[in-house]
């Protein structure tokens, strides 16, 4: 039990991921959290920084054009392998019951999401965890068409990959001495910051159930 642990622990562990799996578990890992539903633990936006980073300061060992193109292409592929499962498998995935890998709530969330923002949405909701996991799927169980889910598709994939990785990369170029003696101020600060669209999202739902029971 506590292997199976440790193993989890690693897999939602950026800094693991990249020491341990380098350039293709990173590739890996993107595309699961934008493609299956089970890969919303996973960390995206922080291991896209940290690849960026790491890329920068000589700790994986690829280029950052390259690291960038891989990430946009599996996060593409990702969002394709969702958008053909919610067309798939339509209204079922509601009545699929809840399990560790699965909850219900996150697909609600998610089509609130999609119904607010429209085909916007697959956009937007690469920045926000969960949503850019399950967006993909909604997509496909409300049948958008497959030519507009693609641009969509792209274009999010573009600007979530480009600006975290980047972000990363000249951080790391700009203090590269500096970065190892506060590598871990870094990580934290930035969890917080991309934690919170999540944080807001569910204060915000929780607030509406309140008010709807009064």
């Amino acid at each position: 039990m506590n292997e199976i642990w440790q193993a989890i622990s690693n897999l939602v562990d950026a800094q693991q991921i990249i020491h341990q799996g380098g350039f293709y578990l990173v590739l890996f890992v993107i595309f699961a959290e934008t493609g299956l539903f089970f890969g919303f633990f996973l960390p995206g936006d922080y291991l896209l920084f940290l690849a960026g980073l790491f890329v920068a300061t000589h700790k994986i060992d690829t280029d950052i054009s390259t690291m960038v193109i891989g990430l946009i292409c599996a996060a593409t592929a990702g969002n394709f392998v969702g958008y053909y499962f919610g067309f798939k498998t339509g209204p079922l995935l509601f009545k699929k019951e809840d399990s560790f890998f699965f909850k219900k709530k996150y697909i609600r969330m998610a089509e609130e999401y999609y119904n607010k923002q429209g085909s916007f949405a697959l956009i937007m909701g690469r920045f926000v965890p969960i949503v850019r996991t399950f967006a993909p799927i909604i997509a496909g169980v409300v049948k958008l068409s497959l030519k507009r889910f693609t641009v969509y598709n792209i274009l999010g994939a573009v600007l979530w990959i480009t600006s975290l990785t980047l972000l990363g990369y000249f951080l790391g170029k700009k203090f590269e001495k500096q970065v190892n003696d506060y590598l871990m101020y870094i990580i934290v600060g930035f969890i917080v910051i991309t934690s919170f669209p999540l944080i807001w999202s569910f204060l915000k739902t929780k607030y509406k159930t309140k008010i709807n029971i009064k």
